[in-house]
């Protein structure tokens, strides 16, 4: 069972925490997954295996968490990151944002730096609500966001997201790309060369956007936008050890 932690907002966010040497590995996960998916739990029992301290937890209306996932915003699932960091983590953090996380750790960089050590993200998709999802919506969707509220996107991971005219507002609100992202620390990015979600030209992007003295952007051969075949996991340790070594050098 996983504990809770009660925001200042209220929110009750759902985690798991393993302790053990620092620097923390944080994992963030993707839009509307949740802890228990295949990287956050593969990467747990690399951290128990190598007793590297760990967090995972879910964003409000995600997983385990209170609320209700169409009241929740880009900004809202930082701010619950970022009260995660402050009341479960001390010290140095490597932060691992998958998909939405990564936008989201993007947002972490800027907030905390001073504790930022490392960050490796995995098909990272930073203002993906304002350059790439409302883009691609039809009239008829954007229609219906601006005067119902909310539409439903089809999934190819199981039931319609429903995308809420909070969402896409709250995301202009929150954009990492439009100023140079500048970090002192060093980061590693991987992306499928068959991600369906997020393109290419969205992994240049960022990595065009970063200043950063130490920074990698390594495509992986076949790889879709999980990322979580058995190949890709052991490709993500491996770059999180690098990180890793990084840091304590």
């Amino acid at each position: 069972m996983p504990k809770y932690l009660e925001t200042a907002e209220g929110r009750r966010i759902a985690y798991f925490k393993h302790d053990g040497k620092s620097p923390t590995v944080v994992f963030l996960g993707g839009f509307k997954s949740d802890m228990e998916g295949s990287k956050a739990l593969y990467l747990e029992d690399w951290a128990t295996r190598n007793g590297q301290s760990y967090l995972r937890f879910d964003y409000s209306g995600h997983g385990q968490s209170s609320g209700v996932f169409t009241d929740g915003s880009i900004g809202e699932w930082t701010d619950d990151s970022e009260a995660a960091l402050e009341a479960l983590t001390q010290g140095p953090l490597v932060l691992i944002g998958s998909s939405m996380g990564g936008w989201i750790s993007l947002l972490l960089a800027k907030r905390v730096p001073v504790r930022i050590v490392g960050l490796l993200t995995i098909a990272a998709a930073p203002d993906f609500t304002h350059d790439s999802m409302w883009p691609s919506f039809s009239e008829k969707q954007q229609d219906e966001i601006m005067t119902k509220g909310v539409t439903l996107l089809p999934s190819e991971y199981g039931d319609p997201y429903p995308i809420t005219r909070k969402l896409i507002e709250d995301g202009k609100n929150h954009l990492v790309l439009q100023e140079p992202l500048k970090v002192s620390f060093p980061v590693r990015m991987l992306q499928g060369s068959l991600d369906n979600s997020v393109t290419r030209g969205t992994a240049l992007k960022l990595f065009d956007h970063f200043e950063a003295g130490d920074l990698q952007l390594n495509f992986i051969k076949g790889g879709d936008h999980s990322l979580s075949s058995l190949g890709c996991l052991e490709i993500i340790k491996t770059h999180l050890e690098d990180l890793l070594n990084s840091s304590n050098a």
